[in-house]
């Protein structure tokens, strides 16, 4: 599905979000409610590193080695971050859960 041709979302609160995305992302972090989770959005992740605007990280380790395939982090991306959680499941997969270290 191509997710700019977008109209409306129907998902149990959603924001589509079209233009100024690193604007309308420190408006939604300001209202009151659950923290703001993206899945599957590299683009996004990466627009928001570069505006500071990732409060944690829960990145999931799997055990298998690719080649070749999308990158979540653009080259010259960076990020301090201090190392919160750990958890290790019986499938092999660890979770590291990471804070953004702002100095």
């Amino acid at each position: 599905m191509n997710t700019n041709a977008l109209k409306t979302v129907e998902w149990n609160n959603s924001h589509l979000i079209k233009e100024n995305v690193a604007e309308e992302i420190s408006k939604l972090k300001q209202q009151p409610g659950q923290d703001i989770l993206v899945a599957g959005s590299a683009t996004l992740v990466n627009t928001s590193m570069e505006h500071d605007l990732i409060d944690e990280y829960h990145l999931l380790i799997y055990p298998i080695v690719l080649g070749s395939g999308k990158r979540l982090f653009k080259d010259g991306s960076k990020a301090s971050l201090k190392l919160l959680e750990t958890k290790k499941f019986s499938s092999g997969i660890v979770a590291h859960i990471y804070q953004s270290d702002r100095k």
